[in-house]
């Protein structure tokens, strides 16, 4: 849809853990959600990620990740600063010498994508819907401390007329308006860091809270299904099953597996960086049993000192990607002195994060169980995030709920879509 005759009123933003997005409204339509991210795989996505090189510059979103990869990991990466709203004891940070509160990060982050939509549609938008959980926290009074912080957050970057939405609602608005009774309905927005659960009676009338009926939530999403990726078909490509003898011993070592798993999150692997595990790398590297195990101990030093984590990730994302697609991927990473060719089937994918979905599943079900109801009674399913795509989370979803039950939603634009719909009513 192009941009001409068309004037927003008010913008739509689903701010989220990983990624965001904006859509505007006017009083005669709502314009879907705009290009943010030109150097995204799909542009309409930020990703929720701060890069400061220092205390005067910032970088969002694709570009973030690519400059501070290229910078050899120096300067601050800021990532999931939403998951903080609510956390009392999360004051903020400092960039270098400047001292940076919580609201002041967000509110930058918020102000970009205002100062985006702004250029694409050349207007001076001061208003805005924006997505909340259903619950920030299940206290009263944490839930309305982050609500005012995000409030806070939004008047920083411009916006002078601020509204909320829950993102359940927005992300279920379509069903909702066919609605001639009450429905029960799950929600479950499986994100990068988080899955997050609302259990809610719908219905055509306002939305009270006393309709949420159980929230639930953990930090098994998106990321944790990446870190078996590495932890199981990669790792070994960076050490984890080299072996090594000691100067005069005659034992058989392999590495230690407290410190191999730090390089199963992007942000750990850095820790490795440190003068005592960077002299442990090099000694091992001297007393490997083999050529293999040499390279691939070579390949993890490059790793940690070329801080290419991030870099990693992203080719370990991909190939979660393709595996909802196919039942095989190849992830394939190339770097000076690091070259890792490696077949990965989906059943191997599966098996090896069995953990993590049935941590997701009993979470799930905890939520039924707190909401006072059986699967049986939910009356339609509705699921957000990338993480949803992954058969074998669709797949116990539908095993649960009966597949018939499962909406059909478009993954990452659910709730911005409904977002704008919202903030189309609120011109009325």
């Amino acid at each position: 849809m192009t941009t001409e005759h068309f004037v927003p009123e008010v913008y739509a933003i689903d701010f989220g853990t990983t990624n965001s997005l904006l859509a505007a409204a006017n009083r005669e339509r709502v314009h879907p959600p705009i290009a943010l991210d030109p150097q995204a795989a799909d542009p309409t996505i930020l990703r929720t990620v701060i890069y400061f090189p220092n205390a005067d510059r910032a970088f969002y979103g694709a570009q973030a990740i690519e400059e501070y990869t290229a910078s050899g990991g120096q300067g601050r990466l800021i990532r999931s600063i939403k998951k903080h709203l609510p956390s009392r004891s999360f004051v903020g940070t400092h960039i270098e010498e400047r001292p940076m509160n919580l609201e002041d990060l967000i509110g930058a982050f918020l102000g970009e994508m205002r100062a985006r939509a702004n250029r694409f549609f050349d207007a001076d938008v001061k208003r805005v819907v924006l997505g909340r959980p259903a619950r920030f926290a299940a206290d009263d009074a944490d839930d309305s401390f982050a609500q005012y912080r995000l409030e806070r957050a939004a008047r920083a970057a411009g916006f002078e007329e601020i509204s909320f939405c829950p993102e359940p609602i927005a992300a279920a608005r379509e069903f909702r308006s066919t609605l001639s009774e009450r429905k029960i309905v799950f929600v479950g927005d499986f994100g990068g860091g988080t899955s997050d659960f609302t259990v809610l009676q719908m219905h055509d009338g306002p939305f009270q809270q006393s309709d949420v009926l159980a929230i639930g939530g953990l930090s098994v999403a998106g990321d944790a299904y990446d870190s078996e990726i590495m932890r199981k078909h990669i790792g070994r490509h960076f050490g984890t099953e080299v072996q090594y003898k000691v100067p005069f011993g005659s034992n058989v070592l392999t590495m230690p597996p407290a410190l191999m798993e730090k390089i199963c999150t992007p942000a750990d692997a850095s820790l490795l960086r440190s003068a005592e595990a960077m002299s442990f790398l090099r000694k091992v590297k001297d007393w490997s049993l083999g050529e293999e195990d040499e390279k691939h101990i070579e390949q993890l030093l490059t790793l940690v000192e070329d801080r290419l984590g991030f870099s990693v990730f992203e080719s370990i994302e991909q190939v979660k990607r393709a595996l909802s697609e196919r039942e095989e991927a190849r992830f394939s990473f190339h770097y000076p002195t690091v070259d890792i060719e490696q077949d990965i089937t989906r059943t191997g994918f599966e098996q090896s994060s069995a953990r993590s979905t049935d941590r997701v599943v009993a979470e799930l079900d905890a939520t039924l169980k707190r909401a006072g109801i059986t699967a049986d009674q939910v009356d339609i399913v509705c699921c957000t995030g990338g993480t949803a795509r992954l058969p074998a989370v669709s797949q116990a979803l539908a095993t649960r709920f009966g597949k018939e039950k499962l909406a059909q939603f478009r993954h990452f634009h659910s709730v911005i879509l409904g977002l704008g719909a919202q903030a189309q009513a609120s011109l009325q």
